[in-house]
């Protein structure tokens, strides 16, 4: 029972690590600027319903 606690704090530390680095360098920012153009030419080439 102790080692299944242990392992399952060894997970949360490493996710709260993970989320940490993601937050210090601002990279999923960085990842949706470098997203961004391939997002803005599919939804560019979409038909729009332009009535009001």
């Amino acid at each position: 029972m102790l080692k299944v606690l242990l392992i399952i704090a060894l997970i949360f530390l490493c996710l709260f690590v993970l989320s940490f680095i993601v937050y210090f360098f601002n990279l999923d920012m960085k990842l949706t600027s470098a997203i961004q153009p391939l997002l803005q030419k599919h939804y560019d080439k979409r038909k729009r319903n332009r009535k009001i």
